[in-house]
């Protein structure tokens, strides 16, 4: 079955099987910037952003997604180097599985939220799993983007 989306700002389609989910789909093709964590749906390093709001690509069918916008970090490039310094200057970047799927959600929640407080963050960020930190670092860093953006 053809599936047509936008991809990163540019019209793709996709031939894909009706059970395939978008990011088997993505990672068929070469999008290796969205992570295969748990498959669960339960970790968020398979975040991509649909039409503008970050969903877990791991429990999304591909055919569901006919002329949705679908951005992953590749496609918010400056955005996401922002979102590395700020990581960078906290000390928050360790092994990085989580990053991707994290700068998305954060990217998302400074498009949707102004001034959003700590409790906002934190009930943004409550599916982005990250097994190496304890989240502080990060946690400042996020506040540092949202705040203060380079």
């Amino acid at each position: 079955m053809i599936v047509k989306l936008t991809l990163n700002h540019q019209e793709k389609r996709f031939d894909v099987d009706a059970s395939e989910t978008l990011l088997e789909t993505l990672r068929n093709h070469d999008v290796m910037s969205v992570k295969k964590g748990c498959d669960a749906s339960s970790c968020g390093t398979c975040t991509v952003l649909v039409d503008g709001k970050p969903m877990l690509s791991c429990s999304l069918l591909t055919v569901r997604l006919q002329n949705k916008h679908i951005i992953t970090v590749d496609g918010i490039h400056d955005e996401v180097e922002k979102i590395s310094t700020y990581f960078g200057l906290e000390g928050a970047d360790q092994c990085g599985f989580c990053n991707p799927g994290m700068a998305l959600s954060i990217y998302a929640l400074k498009q949707m939220l102004s001034n959003p407080s700590s409790e906002d963050i934190k009930t943004f960020l409550v599916g982005n799993l990250c097994r190496c930190s304890g989240y502080q670092a990060q946690f400042k860093a996020i506040k540092r983007y949202l705040g203060d953006p380079l």
